[in-house]
């Protein structure tokens, strides 16, 4: 039976300061195709983007450039939302923190952490990353030279009075939570890192910084101009005002984990906590497996399922940065991401090399050009696309172009609607992020065109047609094979909506919506022998041209 349970999924909410780049988009389309097999599955699916507005940096940043914070925030946020929609992501919200929306349910909860007196007045002196905007323990700051473990730049020794929260508190609670659930932080590297840090003791942490420390430029118009939001004429500042203390604004790390909660805090979408999913990058993972899952506690909500924490990607074999020049950004993307016949790969195949090839594990993944080209060559040019066109160019000439009838179908035949339904269950068996190999979920299409290639090759069809005595043959070989391309089409449309619609069309089959909803459950749909003899197969255009080694590298 199909489970319609809801499916939670969130990305981190990305710092606004900038506009994206290959990290915001990856984690983004990893969430994507994971979102879009749910739906198809048949789960009531919520998927959540968004950014992260109130760093002091927007501050600086957009005096700089003699603008507001809030515009600052609003054009790169505008960025982010236009990045995401031209890679087809199916968000379902996009949240910004300066929203009051956001704003005045972080006050209500820091109220009630207040009333409950898990968050209390006190004085901190600590090792600052101002680059990173987070305090560092002075063992941390010590292993690091007394720099940012991130950047590499100067740590500041601060000494403020704040208010904590008490996270040695809830220090056992979550420790012995992670041993009994061990699916709730993955992979297993980042799990065993989050339980070694646990042996040690917690320091309660720093809610909230002086409401002068980032005042800055004070007109902020629109998204958040009331005395609980984002500054503006009623307090001046950046970020937003702690609860009955107007002399302090929620630390902004604080105030972006609310972000998940407060999105669906409301009487429409409370069906959709906890979170199934949260998906991040390795160098957040504190602040979401262990700051953020003893806040709930605190709050008495229950935990999200899963925090999933990917690696980084590098470039041509060298780690990414802005002194390397070397940065993924978004003019490169779109440029990989033009048609075939404007120089580029097309963004399905841009999509593929992210899903399939990305940091999903404890290691990072390089983004190289010559890796690019192997895979798309492999998988899509030679692996699903070769397969298609195979199958298609053969039903036209030896069928008139409608799926034949399987008649009489051999062991070696029926091996191949046995594989497909193998990679079927691998797909649904690895969907949900909480297994050790999530990318061979999202290659189990591409396994089944692949078989499908071994199975033309041993059958031999299109030897076997030169014998009318065949045909019959030659009809169950060429519907077995049609029949398995439909499934491995539907296993692949999330990780490539565009590409295997058109797949599935020339199939005779229907397309999912621009959500990656089928008209039927993925269960059903993925049943062998749903194609039904007689359908019209159309041969089109090659899905992916082959990469030749002498197409230049594609640039902006």
């Amino acid at each position: 039976m199909t489970d319609s349970s809801p499916f939670y999924i969130t990305t981190p909410i990305y710092y606004v300061n900038d506009k994206p780049h290959v990290g915001h988009c990856y984690t983004t389309l990893v969430a994507d195709a994971v979102a879009r097999f749910m739906r198809a599955a048949g789960r009531d699916v919520f998927f959540l983007t968004g950014t992260d507005e109130h760093a002091e940096k927007v501050v600086t940043s957009a005096a700089e450039r003699s603008l507001t914070p809030i515009q600052w925030a609003d054009r790169n946020a505008a960025e982010f939302q236009k990045a995401f929609a031209f890679l087809q992501c199916s968000n379902d919200d996009f949240i910004r923190t300066t929203e009051d929306r956001h704003t005045q349910r972080v006050r209500d909860y820091i109220q009630q952490l207040l009333d409950s007196d898990d968050i209390y007045l006190g004085e901190y002196e600590g090792w600052y990353d101002p680059s990173q905007e987070e305090y560092l323990t002075e063992t941390t700051a010590r292993e690091h030279d007394y720099k940012s473990p991130v950047t590499g730049r100067e740590l500041i020794k601060r000494t403020e009075k704040n208010y904590f929260f008490r996270l040695s508190k809830y220090q056992d609670r979550l420790r012995k939570h992670i041993e009994q659930h061990p699916e709730c932080v993955q992979p297993e590297a980042r799990r065993n890192e989050v339980l070694g840090r646990l042996r040690e003791p917690l320091q309660d942490v720093p809610v909230s910084r002086g409401s002068g420390d980032a005042s800055g430029s004070s007109g902020a118009s629109g998204g958040g101009g009331t005395s609980g939001g984002s500054g503006g004429a009623s307090g001046g500042g950046w970020g937003i005002l702690m609860p009955g203390d107007e002399s302090h604004r929620v630390y902004v790390w604080i105030d972006a984990l609310f972000n998940y909660l407060s999105t669906v805090d409301t009487p429409e979408r409370q069906r959709y906590w906890p979170a199934q999913v949260h998906l991040i990058a390795k160098d957040i993972l504190w602040f979401h497996a262990v700051i953020w899952p003893c806040m709930l506690m605190a709050l008495g909500k229950p935990l999200p399922a899963t925090v999933y924490s990917h690696s980084f990607w590098i470039r041509e074999g060298r780690k990414m940065s802005k002194s390397l020049g070397n940065f993924l950004d978004l003019p490169t993307i779109e440029a990989y991401c033009r048609p075939f016949a404007d120089g580029g790969f097309g963004i399905d195949a841009f999509r593929w090399y992210l899903l399939t090839q990305g940091p999903l594990g404890a290691t990072d993944a390089d983004f190289a050009h010559d890796k690019f080209v192997e895979v798309y060559n492999a998988d899509l040019a030679n692996g699903i696309g070769n397969a298609a066109s195979r199958v298609s160019n053969m039903i036209a000439k030896y069928f008139e172009g409608l799926c034949p009838v399987a008649q009489g179908v051999s062991d070696v035949d029926a091996a191949l609607g046995k594989t497909a339904q193998s990679c079927v269950e691998r797909a649904f068996e690895r969907a949900t992020l909480t297994h050790a190999d999530p990318a061979s979920g999202f290659r189990a299409g591409v396994d089944i065109s692949n078989a499908v290639d071994e199975y033309i090759a041993l059958t031999a069809p299109f030897k076997l047609a030169k014998d009318p005595a065949n045909m019959q043959t030659v009809g169950t070989i060429l519907y077995q094979c049609a029949e398995a391309l439909r499934i491995a089409a539907i296993l692949m449309s999330p990780a490539m909506p565009s590409a295997m619609a058109d797949l599935l069309g020339r199939l005779g089959q229907d397309a999912p919506d621009d959500k990656g909803r089928f008209a039927e459950p993925l269960e059903e749909l993925c049943k062998w022998g749903r194609l039904q003899a007689g359908t019209r197969i159309v041969k089109g255009e090659a899905l992916f041209p082959r990469w030749d080694a002498d197409r230049p590298v594609p640039t902006p």
